[in-house]
């Protein structure tokens, strides 16, 4: 059984940085989902060759994904700090001239693109998680029960920080062509967690 090495607490401490400003909501709710999508691979492994419950490879299928997930969730959560500093040192850009202001600008709105795109595809993952833990919920060892639930709080508060952060970053967007389309997203998504996630 692995255990938690001093660099595995280090990285995980990255989160909760309080020197680190672009480390914030939208790294720690991709962090909530990758350790949703764990726990949710570990009761699909501890659910496979007990009897009455399903096959083998029904649980190595959702394991697979969700350890997937996993990674793609803490890349996510990377992902969201850049995204964010991108737009801090877009905002540090000179403002001298008419064409310095507008560099500055557009790189502004650049970053906010990214920084509304980034959460989105964090929050799209982690109701992916949530569809997982539904799928288990119906057939898996029991003495995980308690696991299965934590993942779904986790994947859950994974949706809504994710979600919180495309709305307050959406509103600093100023092609209104590229908005419609991410609040389209955003709005189906939060549809989408409203049957999974109730």
């Amino acid at each position: 059984m692995k255990t938690w090495t001093d660099a595995d607490i280090e990285a995980f401490m990255k989160v909760l940085d309080s020197e680190d400003d672009a480390t914030g909501g939208g790294t720690a709710s991709a962090v909530a989902g990758a350790m949703a999508a764990g726990l949710v691979g570990m009761v699909a492994r501890v659910s496979k060759g007990k009897p009455d419950l399903e096959t083998d490879e029904f649980y190595d299928a959702i394991d697979t994904e969700a350890q997937q997930l996993t990674r793609d969730l803490m890349m996510g959560g990377r992902e969201d700090s850049a995204a964010f500093g991108a737009v801090m040192r877009a905002f540090t850009l000179p403002k001298c001239t008419e064409e310095e202001k507008a560099a500055r600008s557009a790189a502004i709105q650049e970053g906010m693109v990214g920084a509304t795109r980034v959460p989105l595809e964090n929050g799209t993952r982690c109701v992916r998680v949530l569809e997982l833990a539904d799928r288990l919920s119906a057939s898996f060892n029991r003495n995980a029960e308690s696991d299965l639930a934590v993942a779904r709080s986790l994947a859950g508060s994974g949706v809504v920080g994710c979600l919180a952060n495309v709305e307050i970053n959406l509103s600093s967007v100023k092609d209104e062509e590229v908005k419609a389309e991410i609040e389209a997203r955003a709005n189906e998504l939060r549809s989408v967690y409203d049957v999974v996630g109730g």
